[in-house]
Parts: structure tokens; sequence; C-alpha cells
């Protein structure tokens, strides 16, 4: 290798390393810097040298307005249950702009079309509000997140914006809310003051003064260039869905004994109340069944009542008996509360199964 060379291979690793030192912000230079270029000529009047003229130039950057909001991640829907209360979607609001800003975060809810994560807006929550992370762990804790502006947001930084709202209780499983978060840049000012004034765009051309250009791109449902932009989330509600069935079965009678039994007066009957979760996304809890015998029967109590069994639902639905856990009082069987009906969830089912005789 030359000398030269050598060189020219110095000077580039000292580039790139200088380069590698100090990346460039993904919006440049502050709104309102300084940049100053000087000059100085050199020139002889015959042969000999006179002295340098130095002159300068100074230009102020100008102020770009830009920003983005995005569902945070993990992205998807969020999944809620009929009648939830501060159900919180998750977005992340990120100062694109060459200057600190506080921005202003606004919640609204699509009036049916499609939602973000697939299906079709059918409802909508209730009381919805939107907060502001406030100690950056990107969890809603109410109480403790209540600010509801972004307040002096510095250049190329992000923060997490809440969500907040009810579901109404008579929605169905599989209904589907959408809302959607804008936030519009406002001026900065002192941390802790209050929201500052909307931001206008400069006309006319260039001066020395420092202008103000919009570069937003369009989001969900703003345009480009406004000094804003929106994004949007869903939420599907995961609801039980059960199905509930009561049918008899003659066991045995006192004259055909088991075979082909006749609900005739001294027949047994097997009662199976059965409870079927086929068609929910989601686990019905704190399940209880009661049920009062009618006239002209009797319970039989060396049976029991036996809860937690399995339910075939069809043409033909069948019990099995499960654990004999039930109880038995005032001439009604119930699932009792010691332990009780477990838990069903989505595709599952249950059963409480007792016997009786005809009077």
């Amino acid at each position: 290798m030359t000398s030269k060379l050598k060189l020219l291979a110095a000077a580039s690793a000292v580039s790139m390393a200088m380069l590698g030192a100090n990346p460039a912000l993904a919006e440049g230079t502050t709104a309102g810097t300084d940049i100053l270029n000087e000059v100085s000529v050199s020139y002889s009047v015959g042969g000999v040298a006179q002295a340098d003229i130095d002159t300068s130039d100074t230009f102020k950057v100008d102020r770009k307005i830009n920003l983005n909001v995005t569902e945070a991640t993990p992205t998807g829907t969020t999944s809620v249950a009929p009648g939830e209360t501060g159900a919180v979607t998750v977005f992340t609001v990120t100062n694109l702009s060459n200057e600190v800003l506080d921005f202003q975060v606004t919640a609204s809810q699509l009036a049916g079309g499609t939602a973000e994560h697939g299906g079709t807006d059918n409802f909508d929550l209730t009381g919805l509000q939107v907060f502001v992370d406030t100690n950056g762990n990107g969890t809603y804790e109410p109480g403790i997140d209540t600010d509801t502006y972004v307040d002096e947001l510095g250049e190329d930084a992000s923060i997490t914006v809440f969500v907040v709202g009810d579901v109404p209780a008579a929605q169905a499983n599989g209904s589907v809310a959408c809302v959607v978060l804008t936030a519009t840049a406002r001026e900065g000012g002192a941390a802790g003051a209050p929201i500052g004034a909307l931001i206008t765009e400069s006309a006319g051309g260039n001066t020395a003064n420092v202008e103000t250009v919009f570069a937003d791109g369009a989001g969900e449902t703003d345009g480009a260039r406004d000094a804003a932009f929106s994004a949007g989330d869903d939420y599907t509600v995961a609801a039980a869905n059960l199905s509930v069935v009561k049918f008899s079965t003659v066991i045995s009678d006192p004259v055909n004994g088991t075979t082909n039994p006749k609900a005739i007066p001294g027949a047994t009957i097997e009662y199976c109340i059965g409870i079927e979760n086929a068609a929910g996304a989601a686990t019905a809890t704190g399940l209880s069944i009661s049920d009062t015998l009618p006239g002209n029967i009797t319970y039989e109590p060396s049976f029991g009542v036996k809860i937690n069994g399995t339910y075939t639902s069809g043409a033909t639905p069948s019990c099995t008996a499960g654990t004999d856990d039930g109880t038995f009082a005032s001439n009604t069987a119930s699932s009792g509360t010691t332990p009780g009906l477990d838990d069903v969830a989505a595709g599952g089912n249950t059963s409480l199964v007792f016997r009786a005789t005809v009077d």
C-alpha cells in the first residue's frame, strides 16, 4: 500500500469513528439554533500578500412539527368482559419534531365500519377518558396516572398514553368497539404549566425568524400536515355464552323394574340440569343452581345431589353424575357453596343430578 493510500485509509477510519460516536438525531438540529458559517478570502496585489477578508453568514434553524401515534406493543385487540369497568387500551405518542412540545391527546370512537383488528365496530364504550403514563411504567394506575395531556415531550422522545372506558353489560360475545387516539402538537413552555397554545404553520417565504413547517403524515382519522396524528385500537368482548337445559329420565318403576320403565307412581326419576359454554369465549364463574321440587314427587336422599359432572348436548342429551357435594333443604336441590360448582371455561360444561320418586 502506498503512503497516499495509507493516509486515505486512515482518514476514512477516523471519519467512520466520528460518525459512530456522534449518531444523528432523527429530526436533526433543534429549532432556533444559529448556524454560523465563516469564510476567509486571501489575495495578493503585485505579488504582495494583502490582509485576508473575513465574512460570515448566520441563519436560524426553522421548526419542523412532526409526530406519530401507534398502538403500544404487544399489539392486538383488547379482550374485555361484559360490564367491565376501566378497560384499557395503550398507545405510544412520539415527538418527531425538532423542539420540545406539549401534546393534546383525545379519544374518539368509530360509528360502525371495520375495526382495527378485524370485525365490525358495533358498540361504544361509556365514560371514555384519556390519561398519560405519569411514572413511565407502562401500566395504567388509577389515582397515579391522572395527567390528561402530554407535558414537555422532548425531541425524539416517546410516552405512553392510556384510553380508558367502561363496557356496557349487555354486550354479546364477539362484539367490537374501536377507539381512536389523536395527538395534536401544542406549544411547549415550562414543565407543569397548562397545555400550550395551538401551533400555526408559517406562511410566505423564509425570514430571519424561526419559521414553522408541518411535516406529519396522515393518520387513522386526520390528514397530512395538520400537526396531528391518530391511530386506532379496539376492544373485543369475550363473554360466556351459557345454555342451560333440564330433563328427566325414568330409572325404574315398581312393575317393570329397570326394563323399559314408565313414570308411574313409585317410579324413580333422575333429573339432570346441564350447563354448557360451547359458544362462549370466556370462563363463567360463580355458578349456582337451585331447583325447588314440584308437587307429587319426593326427593330420594339415598342418591344425593351430585354436582360437577358432565353434560352432553344433542338430540338425546345426557348427564354423568359428579361428586356428592350438592345439598337438599327446604324441598330444594342446590349446588351448595362448599365446594360449589366449578367454573365453566369456554367450550366446557357441568351438571347437577338428583333423583326423586313419583308419589
